[in-house]
């Protein structure tokens, strides 16, 4: 992983909002739906599509459409990837 990327990693992970989303996916154990999100974070739609987005971009989320609904997924790889990157600016 690149500088760059993990910069754009962090960014994401700043806000605790979308910690609060990591976390809810996590939960799920697999995949989580935009309608179950909704249900549990008290911010109105347009804010968590919002912060999703940013999710999506810094590809910590990866989404699938089924229908209507979107599922959303954890990228576990790249969280493992961003993880060593910081591990390796340890001393």
């Amino acid at each position: 992983m690149d500088a760059k990327k993990a910069e754009k990693i962090s960014k994401a992970l700043a806000d605790p909002n979308r910690l609060t989303i990591l976390k809810e996916i996590k939960k799920s154990k697999q995949c989580l739906y935009c309608v179950d999100l909704n249900k549990t974070i008290d911010l109105a739609q347009p804010s968590i599509a919002h912060h999703l987005k940013l999710l999506i971009e810094s590809e910590l989320v990866t989404s699938d459409k089924e229908g209507r609904n979107v599922r959303y997924y954890l990228n576990n790889k790249l969280m493992d990837d961003y993880i060593k990157f910081i591990e390796g600016l340890k001393i």
